[in-house]
């Protein structure tokens, strides 16, 4: 008889008597008996809850063999309520897909099999959204907990992933329904170092498994309202949501890499800055057309401002690229000088020349920071990053 892959899904519960029994007898009865290509598994890790929420799963494990339970023995949040989890799911049951889920019927059972199917499929990360067709938050939802779940979730959808693709992709980064592949993905995070033991591990978990490669789908979730039971929201959860997104943009290599690029941009701009004031003021008495003069001018100190920067950035912002004396050095430069030669010059003195001609030559100072911020930076950001020192694949 083949061996079926399995699926743990995870459910952390404290003080949930009252829909607990309910929920793992429909499981049981009704959802699991429709997913014939997976042993289900059903994993509660029980924060010792003081209304014997953890008593009701014991007795249930009598009439259950696929019926596990893990209590805690220090509450620390959902966070590491769902770590422990994983940890048991994946050492104790071989488990190759986690799923997260909720014991109070906010996640919809019929989700279930929706999931395994599109793991089936060869997605590795499949996610519940509230904000796609045919997903929903409750009707009963009062405006805090809307507005703290629309403008909330859109500014961690925001911060994580704005302007990459996933920004669209990714609808629902607050969502707590959420289906995992293990292998690659689950079994290489590091969950000693979580920057949150709270609601913000949903959002590093999110963002960890995309940079992991993960291929993602979301599914339409009808968000139930809770009936029962103590709600799994703290005081402090936007504040604990948005400390772990901005800390994980912040430490992305991508976002370090952007600082340093945007300080050296910096240092080029106070170079061409001086540079202009410079060459616009020797060039007074040879050219009388103030825009001709100043896009002349530009055009001389955009060129040290260029050669700075390529210096600067090959030493820091891409030292793990760094290119090293010789042949294929000078084959870069030239070719990051004649790329820079649109974005850095020819663009940007345009910008300038006109700016001051139509305005006056009082505005030369203004015109360069919308050239330089507005035009050249951004070009230059992806010119650097996918021609001059493009990472060997």
């Amino acid at each position: 008889m083949k061996k079926l892959p399995v699926a743990v899904i995870v459910i952390p519960t404290f003080n949930e008597a009252g829909h607990t029994a309910k929920m793992i007898d429909y499981l049981f009865k009704k959802t699991f008996p429709k997913i014939t290509s997976w042993r289900c598994i059903l994993l509660y890790v029980d924060g010792h809850s003081p209304d014997g929420t953890w008593k009701i799963i014991q007795d249930k494990q009598k009439q259950y063999p696929n019926l596990d339970l893990l209590i805690e023995t220090k509450k620390e949040g959902i966070g590491a309520a769902y770590v422990k989890g994983f940890r048991q799911a994946m050492s104790k049951h071989h488990a190759d897909v986690i799923i997260e889920f909720d014991s109070d019927f906010q996640h919809p059972p019929a989700a279930l099999p929706v999931m395994l199917k599109a793991i089936e499929d060869g997605y590795d990360y499949v996610l519940g959204s509230r904000k796609i067709k045919g997903g929903s938050n409750p009707k009963g939802w009062g405006f805090k907990r809307l507005f703290f779940s629309e403008v909330g979730g859109f500014i961690a959808r925001f911060v994580l992933f704005f302007p990459t693709r996933y920004f669209f992709r990714v609808t629902d980064p607050t969502t707590g329904l959420k289906a995992t592949r293990v292998k690659g993905f689950v079994d290489t995070m590091d969950m000693d170092h979580l920057y949150s033991r709270s609601f913000g591990y949903k959002l590093e978990f999110l963002y960890k498994t995309i940079q992991l490669g993960a291929k993602i789908k979301e599914i339409p979730l009808q968000f139930g309202l809770r009936a029962t039971g103590e709600s799994k929201i703290e005081p402090q959860t936007a504040k604990d949501i948005f400390r772990s997104v901005f800390l994980l943009r912040y430490t992305d290599a991508t976002t370090q890499k952007f600082i340093k690029f945007g300080t050296i941009g910096l240092f080029g701009f106070v170079i061409n800055k001086v540079g202009l004031d410079i060459f616009a003021k020797l060039l007074s008495n040879l050219i009388g057309v103030v825009g001709v003069r100043n896009t002349v001018a530009n055009a001389l100190a955009a060129e040290f401002s260029i050669i700075s920067n390529f210096i600067l950035n090959n030493l820091w912002t891409f030292k793990n690229e760094k290119l090293v004396w010789g042949a294929k050095l000078i084959r870069k430069f030239t070719t990051f000088n004649l790329s820079s030669v649109v974005s850095g010059i020819i663009l940007p003195s345009l910008v300038i020349g006109l700016g001051t001609e139509f305005f006056g030559d009082a505005y030369r100072t203004h015109f360069l920071i919308l050239a330089v911020f507005f035009i050249t930076v951004p070009l230059n950001w992806f010119i650097y990053n996918l021609v001059i020192w493009k990472k060997k694949v």
